[in-house]
């Protein structure tokens, strides 16, 4: 498998053989407002599901803010959807304090896309290509700037 050959140091991402396919992945922003991934056009979405709870998830959240604006991924949207049912102010304060100011809040509707995605633990977080496949997952906290990350994420673009 030549694709995991290219990250040798993240043990937790997994590569799909076959991208998986979802229907009706809906999310809500901070205004309530309905999020479709099959209405979005960006070539690559990352969908990094969190808690304020969760540790790895805060020791994470800063590099995935910096990937946002990172020169050497081009057409990436990142949605930091919250799965921990948690109001808007602890989430707002949460990405206050960490300086997360390059990505907006997203909420999980009621269906609850912790079913939807079969999520085991959090962090997890989960790329899509442009159909709103999932080609692959990373289970737990990775550093969102490692090398061999963004080369790997440049060449999806």
């Amino acid at each position: 498998n030549t694709l995991a050959n290219e990250l040798p140091d993240l043990k937790n991402l997994v590569v799909h053989k076959k991208p998986k396919t979802y229907n009706n992945v809906i999310f809500l922003d901070d205004a309530n407002e309905e999020i479709n991934i099959q209405n979005l056009d960006s070539q690559l979405i990352i969908l990094n599901f969190w808690a304020t709870w969760c540790e790895p998830c805060k020791e994470e959240m800063p590099s995935l803010n910096r990937l946002q604006i990172n020169k050497n991924v081009k057409n990436l949207k990142i949605y930091p959807i919250n799965i921990g049912k948690e109001n808007r102010n602890k989430v707002n304060n949460f990405f206050d304090e960490l300086g997360i100011n390059n990505l907006e809040p997203y909420f999980d509707n009621p269906s609850t896309l912790a079913k939807t995605f079969s999520l085991r633990g959090l962090p997890t977080t989960i790329l899509l290509n442009s159909q709103g496949e999932e080609f692959a997952r990373i289970i737990g906290s990775i550093n969102f700037e490692n090398e061999n990350f963004i080369n790997w994420l440049k060449n999806l673009t």
